[in-house]
């Protein structure tokens, strides 16, 4: 999973995907300036990371983020990832209220 998120644009599929679940691959790729081939290749490392589930309505490929199964896995663990993240791309959109939080 650590592995996944360590590549810049892979975390910022992640944050986007969890900050709008539900939406396809284009749209949380909309403005990355990466090839569709690469594209793809990410989308593949977070799925079998764990971090994203894919659904395939038609020619669209929709996004969920498997937030209870990484927070049940890594608890605690996704939310300061994602807040760093978030310092280090000003495009991002926040996260509000989308990760639990410890009861430690």
């Amino acid at each position: 999973m650590l592995h996944a998120l360590s590549d810049p644009v892979r975390l910022e599929l992640v944050r986007r995907a969890w900050a709008t679940p539900g939406l396809t691959c284009a749209v949380l790729a909309d403005g990355l300036e990466v090839p569709v081939s690469t594209l793809s290749n990410h989308w593949r490392i977070l799925r079998e990371a764990g971090l994203i589930s894919m659904t395939v309505e038609g020619r669209h490929r929709r996004i969920r983020p498997r937030e209870a199964d990484m927070s049940e896995r890594f608890p605690g663990l996704l939310e300061p990832i994602m807040r760093l993240g978030a310092a280090e791309s000003p495009d991002s959109a926040p996260l509000r209220g989308r990760f639990p939080t410890s009861a430690a």
